[in-house]
């Protein structure tokens, strides 16, 4: 069972999401997946991913955040004006909507356990901040994600101040995507407080699964090492992935999986199953 949700925020913005479920083995679990920069619940594995995690028991949801800049035909980058004026605090806000709709039971199913947060990329780093405020997660899985969200040279955030943004090309759409200057100052503004993630990983209440792959050229792997050196090394694992990158060799349009990464997800999820009770 799939559905579609159009959510409204606590800030009144448009979450697009999708759940997926299979009630007959339906085992009170539930699972949120996280998107990354530049991207959205439909892109690759977004899909493929919820239909594994619902066929291992969990009710599973993708959303998009309501900044991320796909629109209503859910594929394309048609919100550039809303996707210069995003900020990290405002997905960790979204994320935080998703869970206490979840455990409200909006979406009219009972979750009997705490809550799994898989999050991608930009969307790793999200969900660690994000359950580290929380008592309702009981586990945290990053892929390929950012240690750290000031990426930018003294340079570039001199010339960003001066235009009032700042210019990026999607490589895949080349599309010129800008970024406005309300994104640094919420990095610079919350970089020692609610943005920082050596304090949130020292506060994290719930085990931690780390997957990076060995060649990922837009997250190096030390990157998530350095995540793995501020986590409680007793109840976090780290997977490296060799031969793969920031994907995991999963191309978009979606055109199959592959082994590396069904033992990605496989690992994944026994992580979730021995750490969801």
């Amino acid at each position: 069972m799939i559905k579609e949700f159009n959510l409204y925020s606590s800030k009144g913005n448009k979450l697009r999401t999708s759940c997926f479920c299979e009630e007959n083995i339906f085992s009170g679990r539930a699972l949120v997946f996280v998107h990354g920069f530049k991207g959205f619940k439909d892109w690759g594995f977004g899909h493929y991913l919820g239909e594994y995690f619902s066929k291992r028991g969990f009710f599973t949801i993708t959303f998009n955040f309501s900044h991320n800049g796909v629109g209503d035909d859910l594929f394309e980058f048609i919100e550039l004006d809303k996707f210069a004026r995003n900020t990290i605090s405002l997905e960790i806000s979204e994320l935080n909507d998703i869970i206490n709709f979840l455990k409200n039971g909006f979406f009219g199913i009972e979750i009997s356990k705490k809550i799994a947060i898989l999050g991608h990329s930009r969307g790793g780093a999200v969900s660690l901040l994000t359950a580290a405020g929380r008592n309702d997660v009981g586990a945290v899985a990053a892929w390929a994600s950012i240690s750290k969200f000031d990426r930018y040279s003294n340079r570039q955030k001199t010339e960003w101040r001066k235009k009032g943004y700042f210019e990026i090309v999607n490589a895949r759409t080349k599309q010129k995507m800008r970024l406005n200057v309300e994104l640094l100052d919420d990095i610079e503004k919350n970089s020692a407080c609610s943005l920082n993630q050596e304090n949130a990983l020292k506060n994290l209440n719930c085990p931690l699964f780390i997957a990076h792959g060995d060649q990922d050229l837009a997250v190096p792997i030390a990157e998530g090492e350095q995540i793995y050196s501020w986590a409680d090394k007793t109840r976090t694992e780290f997977y490296k992935v060799y031969g793969t990158g920031h994907t995991f060799d999963i191309v978009h349009p979606f055109n199959g999986s592959n082994e590396k990464f069904e033992k990605l997800l496989n690992k994944t999820a026994h992580f979730f199953e021995k750490n969801i009770n």
